[in-house]
């Protein structure tokens, strides 16, 4: 009973969630925005969980001394006085002159910035080791994610200016407007878009698989890791 009960609740609940999409009825529609609301709780249960094994783990390491303790002491600190200040502020945390306004404004959003523009370097010398151009479709690849790089950031049009001027090309019809930027553009609209659009079908039918075998009680791996 054990294994079969949690197997039933998932399954009546999951096929309800699923005839709520068809059924526009009180009698379904109520149930399903309470369960809706209730896993919203749990999610937030869940952040709470997440918070105090953060605390957790790092009270460890600053209390043995472990490398990086100091780094570990900075975020427990930063966290603790966040929480604090959101708590503190109640439901005007909003507020744009707000504390809790100023510390993402100007403590964690610098910060983001600069986490992410570094992460542009390793992804530029990840991609330089990944691009192996044996085949011609690498080659495509390479160039679109040189040409996207480079035209993202105001330096490429600068670098490249004198070529996608276009002024000097005797070819009737041919926009004198077009930069490396505008190139850029069309990639990230028109081809990536179609891949992106693709994976993400891929990914919706797999989503759908998955629920479904969960559902079907197929898939077993929440109930203890075991299946």
């Amino acid at each position: 009973m054990k294994r079969e009960v949690p197997l039933f609740i998932t399954a009546a609940i999951g096929l309800f969630m699923i005839l709520s999409f068809f059924v526009p009825h009180q009698v379904v529609s109520v149930p399903s925005d309470f369960l809706q609301q209730t896993a919203v709780i749990l999610v937030a249960f869940g952040y709470v969980l997440g918070g105090a094994n953060v605390l957790k783990i790092n009270f460890d390491g600053i209390y043995k001394r472990k490398p990086g303790w100091a780094y570990k002491l900075v975020l427990v600190i930063s966290l603790l006085v966040t929480v604090i200040v959101g708590l503190a502020e109640g439901r005007t945390w909003q507020d744009p002159h707000s504390m809790s306004i100023w510390i993402y404004d100007h403590l964690y959003a610098p910060m983001n910035a600069t986490m992410f523009s570094l992460l542009a370097f390793f992804i530029a010398s990840a991609a330089f080791r990944a691009f192996r151009i044996r085949t011609f479709e690498a080659g495509l690849l390479a160039a679109a994610a040189l040409i996207v790089m480079m035209g993202r950031v105001p330096l490429g049009n600068v670098l490249t200016d004198w070529l996608f001027g276009l002024r000097w090309l005797p070819f009737p019809g041919v926009p004198h407007d077009l930069h490396l930027s505008t190139i850029q553009e069309w990639i990230m609209d028109v081809p990536q878009n179609a891949a992106k659009r693709a994976i993400l079908i891929g990914a919706a039918l797999g989503v759908m698989a998955t629920g479904l075998r969960v559902i079907l009680g197929i898939e077993r791996s929440y109930l203890s890791g075991e299946d």
